[in-house]
């Protein structure tokens, strides 16, 4: 859990979620965040077995992991992204 509790981290796992599947520059777009940050969450929750990769040319594309644990999906998640939402904006 601590890998997931950075905010751009757990909204990186909800985009890819939503999503399916983006490259660094569309996911750095949806979460108004650097390419930097975004390329560093991304390698922390690769590492981690979250998430994984294929390259198609010179564009990296990301997706959730194959067993990416299902209650953490469907639960868990989606508490993290309204936590770090209303905690970033000062309350609900």
């Amino acid at each position: 859990m601590s890998l997931i509790a950075g905010p751009t981290r757990i909204r990186l796992l909800d985009a890819l979620d939503t999503a399916e599947e983006l490259c660094v520059g569309d996911l750095a777009l949806a979460l108004s965040a650097s390419e930097d940050s975004v390329g560093y969450g991304l390698r922390v929750l690769r590492t981690a077995g979250l998430v994984r990769r294929r390259k198609q040319g010179r564009t990296v594309y990301y997706r959730l992991a194959d067993g990416f644990p299902q209650l953490l999906r469907s639960d868990c998640l989606r508490q993290l992204v309204h936590l770090s939402r209303t905690t970033a904006y000062g309350g609900a």
